[in-house]
């Protein structure tokens, strides 16, 4: 229950009474409004957010560039259905995302509503192609709530409960976990031992990672890795996903995580901050594969919505006009830095880890046994609320605190932020 502020606390009876308890909060405050990277709560109190929406809001609350485009697209029409009667701002987005995406060959991009339908229709598209069933994902992963999504979802807790059965011909090979002993050796030799004896390579569509796991608690594949899992996919001939909804559009310094080993997948799946704000999701890939399914395969009533893109053509312009990729690269830094800090002052940080801004800290109970401590990691982040800092947890154990700042915060922002995490776990540890 929220602590003492009115509004909230009425605003979190309503929510009691009439939304389903499965719908989780991380913070019972209730927003009003939002600009940059702060948001006020309905009784007027001030945050720095940093979790942006879990990792929606790269380009900002309320970014001037994108409420033009989509003020102007209103005003235009707000729905005609991209399969009824097409419009400019699909094929234009479609256009630029082909040419953001890694890779020298000729690409296409379809448009979705969801990150869970963007990795439903990676897999249709993917099996489509190659005419074969499976699908392998890792350990520690997240792809979505919908049925095939949880069924790859790596991580039972929370996600899966008791909502089987699940999607057949999903596989889980291990992800790489350094700090917890899973070296990417050990994590391909688990996907060797997979092939071996759960599912012959040559029945494989795709194999489907996030290049950073997000939900997983921020573990970055290493290049190394990557190119090991790229070499073997080639050797079978299964296409290669990267799933890049939280960990693209900027997130980790780059358009896209996976640029930073050099591998090329075949298909990316993105969403979050590819519109700042507004449902939009899509895959973009080699343009024979996405080609792969006949007319009348793909699509939605709702996919590519024509306000949904003109955010994305904005959001485009953002990262090429205000240079938030070096921005991005330039808070990582101070993100880093700030988090090795604290890892210094407190035994209770096992480890920081991420890749550039895209960054967290894993709280144990010691160093040397490394137990998790969600409880540690609640009790923190409830603390760092108080200082008037909004944080999110992930991984396995509910015990690594991330961090998702839009990439426009200011450095000082940034430091303001470290400085309320800091207070935060003065308080708790």
């Amino acid at each position: 229950m929220p602590e003492t502020a009115s509004r909230n606390q009425a605003l979190w009876q309503l929510r009691e009474r009439y939304v389903p308890r499965g719908v989780a909060q991380a913070h019972p405050v209730f927003v009003a409004r939002a600009e940059g990277a702060r948001l006020w709560d309905v009784d007027g109190r001030e945050y720095l957010d940093f979790a942006g929406g879990i990792g929606v809001m790269n380009v900002g609350h309320g970014h001037p560039r994108v409420l033009q485009a989509v003020r102007a697209q209103l005003e235009r029409f707000t729905h005609a259905c991209f399969q009824v009667t097409p419009y400019e701002t699909y094929v234009r987005l479609a256009e630029r995302l082909s040419a953001l995406a890694p890779g020298s060959f000729p690409k296409k991009t379809i448009f979705l509503t969801t990150g869970a339908e963007a990795v439903e229709n990676a897999v249709k598209i993917a099996r489509t192609h190659t005419g074969r069933p499976a699908v392998v994902a890792l350990t520690h992963s997240f792809h979505g709530r919908t049925l095939l999504g949880m069924s790859l979802t790596g991580k039972a807790s929370y996600y899966k409960q008791n909502f089987g059965p699940f999607a057949p011909e999903v596989y889980h090979a291990p992800a790489p976990y350094p700090y917890r002993g899973v070296s990417d050796g050990l994590a391909l030799e688990g996907l060797e031992e997979l092939f071996r004896t759960q599912v012959d390579p040559e029945r494989v569509a795709a194999l489907i990672l996030e290049p950073v796991l997000g939900e997983g608690g921020f573990i970055p594949l290493s290049p190394e890795y990557l190119r090991a899992v790229r070499r073997i996919t080639e050797a079978h001939g299964v296409l290669l996903v990267a799933d890049e909804i939280q960990s693209g559009f900027g997130r980790t310094g780059k358009m896209w995580a996976i640029e930073h080993s050099g591998v090329v997948p075949d298909l990316i799946t993105f969403a979050k901050s590819v519109a700042a704000g507004l449902p939009l999701s899509g895959v973009v890939g080699r343009a024979e594969v996405m080609d792969a399914p006949r007319p009348g395969g793909l699509g939605g009533t709702y996919a590519g919505n024509p306000l949904a893109c003109a955010a994305g053509l904005a959001v485009l312009d953002v990262f090429a006009e205000e240079g938030l990729l070096e921005r991005a690269e330039a808070l990582g830094k101070v993100l880093w830095a700030g988090l090795k800090r604290l890892q210094e002052r407190f035994p209770q940080v096992g480890e920081v880890r991420g890749l550039g801004p895209m960054v967290a800290l894993e709280l144990v109970r010691d160093r040397l046994s490394k137990e998790p401590a969600p409880e540690l990691a609640q009790a923190v982040l409830e603390a760092a609320r108080d200082q008037g800092l909004i944080l999110l947890k992930a991984g396995m154990f509910g015990s690594v605190l991330r961090i998702l700042v839009p990439l426009v915060a200011t450095l000082e922002e940034a430091e303001e932020g470290l400085r309320r995490l800091e207070a935060a776990m003065e308080a708790c540890l």
